[in-house]
């Protein structure tokens, strides 16, 4: 019985984390080495695991890259993470924080990765210039599952932004309603 409550009290205390974290800035524009490290490496990751992620990577314009996002909840949930936007031609062209707040039945902690291909240069300009994006609200995002990535072909690529959600450690059970909402940070 303590167990449980001290899971149904860390839980909160948790969101209360994700959800009120700051974004430190640098103005000396030397970026963040680590998170570039982090990012690329979960890009790897997500090659190694999802052969047909690396030929979507060719026609992409530039690739997003959350490579740890956390995600907690109790009835209400929360999640948030940093990451990096890596062009087409391998340089960092920003940085973002992506953030949300779901509700249903739902309960746990999780930890996971987030690539999303951005595949006009429409997509990586609303990205790169408005005052954050909501996804479901801006461009088309499909999220690729394994099923989905084995018959993806150049032919039936169409919609702006193609996510995949990889490397999920923890438990998260329930069903949830959420956006996520992703801002880019000043660096």
């Amino acid at each position: 019985m303590i167990k449980y409550l001290r899971l149904i009290l860390a839980i909160p205390l948790l969101l209360l984390a994700v959800c009120c974290s700051t974004q430190q800035t640098s103005s000396s524009g030397t970026g963040d080495p680590e998170l570039d490290a982090k990012a690329r490496a979960a890009l790897q990751e997500l090659f190694d695991t999802t052969p047909k992620a690396k030929d979507l990577q060719y026609q992409a314009k530039a690739v997003l890259v959350f490579p740890d996002i956390v995600k907690a909840g109790l009835l209400v949930g929360a999640q948030g993470g940093k990451g990096v936007l890596i062009g087409a031609d391998g340089k960092v062209l920003g940085y973002f924080s992506a953030r949300a707040v779901s509700y249903g039945l739902q309960a746990g902690a999780q930890t996971f990765s987030e690539a999303m291909f951005l595949m006009t240069d429409a997509a990586v300009s609303n990205l790169s210039t408005s005052d954050g994006w909501s996804v479901g609200i801006g461009p088309s995002v499909v999220v690729m599952d394994t099923g989905m990535a084995k018959s993806m072909t150049t032919t039936t690529l169409q919609s702006d932004v193609y996510a995949f959600i990889f490397s999920q450690s923890g438990l998260m059970a329930g069903a949830g309603v959420q956006g996520q909402k992703i801002t880019k940070i000043d660096q």
